[in-house]
């Protein structure tokens, strides 16, 4: 039974990996940019108001100078010497008379003549508004600072930056591209791959992926398609194995109940049949021998007696092995009793040995909850254990016991013999792979082993037989 996995909530992506590594780049890069633009502006504003402001410092004081020179001659040569002056960069200088009348002006400025800067642009990097005013004989003098030009140069730089700035941006955007459909080129195999495991097919191995972490996975998604097809594998075996066993367990109970239902006929057949005429040959034989002994034939006399004694051999043989092939008392009082009798009978024939019996204790609950194929396997280990100890291994005292569980039914036998041969096992001797066969085809277990305790007084290790089946036979299990 599966158990449920503890699977945490996730929410599905709406971005694919590289469409989110391209917004982060591009985030980052756009940060980056509008830093620098922000700097290089503060760096031109910064510059415009430095040059400016000194420009118009220098300008004021020259002219200062130059008013107090030609302050006898008048506004006139004050502007004919500024017409040989010309332009003062980054000023306008305005001469005017009394009256208002302009004698001066300074020219425009034919440095990037045509060309401003956006208003914008101007509004953030323009300085404070310089204007000096000079007063003179006769006329004024006026010096006001132009940054325009300035201002138009940091502008350059800064589209200079920003067309830098993009370019790096699409390199930038271009190789990250490349290394993420390089990075992401192996994914859709891998995703392949672990689909068609998901689909039931094991024997799919990835290939050999370009890059560390995709070679990692790979490796390892063919370990896993590796282990479960070994895992598969090994379940399908085993059930196979499982289903050979149950089937050959289920041929063991056909062929032990076909056995058993023969053991009967033949029992019935002797006691029925053979038994009656076995007595007749005894009866004739002994009618026949009385007359022969009347008419004085005494030949035919002994013959007659040799048949009748063969007879009696014939029949008591009879009764021996019908009690073997069918125990009327396993049917008829159940398996404690049925061995009670075994015990009885296997002592009166071995008075030399000693035969401890230790039945159950609720003799008749147990005889009631012991299925037939399970008793009459029981039974059959003990006579077959009890025949083996008696003829091979030289004991001189055995212990048969019988227990009875919630769900199983144990019976033992114990000698102090002469022990296993080390070969035992494998040679299945003296009928025990026999009865290994029928025990396990009912679910139980035979144990054929050393006793638990030391060795006897006489050194011997003695040998113990211990049967186990369950009360109910179980199914075997497969692959659930």
């Amino acid at each position: 039974m599966s158990t449920p996995t503890d699977t945490l909530p996730a929410r599905p992506p709406r971005w694919g990996l590289r469409l989110q590594i391209h917004t982060l780049v591009a985030l980052l890069t756009g940060v980056f940019v509008a830093v620098l633009v922000a700097l290089q502006i503060d760096s031109t504003r910064r510059s415009v108001h430095e040059e400016i402001v000194a420009a118009n410092r220098v300008a004021s004081q020259l002219l200062q100078r130059v008013t107090w020179v030609y302050t006898r001659a008048g506004p006139g040569a004050m502007g004919q010497f500024l017409e040989q002056l010309g332009r003062v960069r980054a000023n306008d200088i305005t001469l005017e008379s009394d009256t208002g009348e302009v004698l001066f002006r300074s020219p425009p400025s034919i440095y990037k003549q045509g060309r401003e800067a956006p208003a914008w642009y101007s509004t953030l990097v323009a300085p404070l508004p310089q204007r000096q005013v000079i007063d003179l004989p006769g006329g004024r003098l006026t010096v006001e600072a132009d940054p325009s030009r300035a201002i138009l140069d940091g502008w350059d730089e800064l589209q200079r930056l920003a067309l830098l700035g993009a370019g790096a941006l699409v390199l930038l955007h271009l190789g990250v591209f490349w290394l993420v459909g390089r990075a992401l080129r192996p994914w859709p195999t891998i995703v392949t791959g672990l689909s068609r495991l998901r689909e039931g097919d094991y024997h799919v191995r990835l290939p050999a992926l370009p890059g560390k972490e995709a070679s990692l996975i790979g490796r390892e998604v063919n370990r896993l398609a590796a282990a479960i097809e070994e895992q598969l594998d090994a379940r399908l075996r085993a059930f196979e194995a499982e289903r050979r066993l149950s089937e050959h367990r289920e041929f063991m109970r056909r062929l032990e109940a076909h056995t058993d239902a023969e053991r009967r006929a033949i029992a019935r057949e002797l006691h029925d049949e053979f038994a009656q005429s076995v007595t007749a040959i005894r009866s004739l034989a002994r009618g026949l021998q009385q007359r022969l002994d009347r008419q004085h034939d005494d030949s035919g006399a002994q013959a007659a007696r040799l048949i009748g004694d063969e007879a009696a051999r014939l029949y008591d043989a009879m009764h021996g092995l019908i009690p073997r092939l069918s125990p009327p008392a396993l049917d008829e009082l159940g398996l404690p009793d049925a061995l009670t009798g075994l015990v009885d009978r296997t002592r009166a024939s071995h008075p030399g040995i000693t035969l401890e019996w230790q039945a159950p204790a609720d003799r008749d609950a147990l005889a009631r909850a012991l299925p037939r194929d399970v008793a009459r396997t029981l039974y059959a280990v003990a006579q077959e254990g009890l025949t083996n100890a008696l003829r091979h291994s030289g004991a001189r005292h055995l212990a048969l016991a019988l227990h009875g569980h919630a769900d199983r039914a144990t019976l033992q036998l114990e000698d102090d013999g002469i022990g296993l041969p080390a070969d035992a096992q494998t040679r299945g001797r003296h009928g025990l792979r026999g009865l290994l066969e029928r025990v396990q085809a009912l679910g139980g277990e035979l144990e054929l082993a050393a006793r638990d305790d030391t060795a006897g007084a006489d050194g011997r290790p003695g040998t113990r037989l211990r049967a186990t089946l369950p009360l109910t036979p179980s199914p075997p299990e497969g692959l659930g």
